[in-house]
């Protein structure tokens, strides 16, 4: 099993930056896959990023160039460096972990990931 924990969230204007922390505590292996969702009001949820162990990354398209995934392995944990903030990414973001497969390609599935934080809002107001 896997525990995550988001922290971070919270409101910011449009055009600013927000950092999203996730740590990470039970099983932890170094082939862990680990990435970030979000699931906007009356919007399915989607992937924003995606992180193998390799520290291969993919993006959706509405992130790329605008947020940055990284983790630090010794602490365990997963961040979400997010810049240009629209109102558009308002959203409860998760942090989410999983083993196997093939990691970059589970940004496809909302609910691709195995284990699941409970979340972190974010609020970006125009």
């Amino acid at each position: 099993q896997v525990q995550l924990v988001e922290s971070g969230g919270g409101s910011v204007q449009a055009g600013g930056s927000q950092r999203l922390s996730c740590a990470a505590s039970g099983y932890i292996h170094s082939s862990i896959c680990m990435g970030w969702f979000r699931e906007a009001p009356g919007k399915p949820r989607e992937g924003v990023a995606v992180i193998a162990s390799d520290g291969n990354t993919r993006y959706a398209d509405s992130v790329k160039g605008r947020f940055i995934i990284s983790k630090d392995n010794a602490k365990n944990s997963l961040y979400l460096q997010m810049n240009s903030l629209k109102p558009e990414d308002t959203a409860m973001y998760y942090c989410a972990a999983a083993y196997g497969g093939t990691c970059l390609s589970r940004l496809s599935y909302a609910y691709g990931m195995d284990y699941w934080g409970k979340g972190t809002l974010v609020t970006i107001s125009s």
